[in-house]
């Protein structure tokens, strides 16, 4: 084999060659052809401040709406069932002190006709074994 000496061949020259002042004049050039404004920056933090506060503002929304609906809701009338619970099992008023106290127009107020029929009537006697307690009443 023969030794090989790369100072001694011939070089081959590439086809390809830069213009004169080519990278004297290159720096000049790539200036001229950027654009004069510069593009607006909106920043990444702008953008999570935001969110964040929009995500606190509707947590003390979610917050509040407990408190403004028992301010809302706070009536002064009494429930009837709750006046007839605190009566029966709170006062220590009987049958027969409520029935004092009731005027005429009162009695007069609560008298509704009833229609039973014998059926009816014959239904719950026959199913309710305080039959004796409801005949003495």
């Amino acid at each position: 084999m023969k030794a090989f000496k790369l100072e001694n061949e011939p070089k081959i020259e590439s086809g390809f060659k830069t213009p004169e002042h080519y990278f004297e004049n290159f720096s000049a050039k790539v200036l001229q052809q950027l654009p004069k404004e510069e593009p607006k920056v909106i920043s990444l933090f702008q953008k999570r401040k935001l969110v964040m506060m929009m995500a606190a503002a509707i947590l003390v929304i979610a917050l509040m709406i407990p408190i403004v609906n028992t301010y809302t809701t706070k009536t002064k009338e009494l429930d009837s069932n709750t006046l007839e619970n605190y009566l029966t099992y709170q006062s220590n008023m009987n049958q027969y002190d409520l029935i004092s106290e009731l005027d005429s127009e009162d009695i007069n107020k609560i008298n509704t006709p009833l229609a039973l029929e014998d059926e009816t009537i014959e239904d719950l006697l026959s199913v309710n074994s305080n039959a004796e307690n409801l005949i003495i009443e």
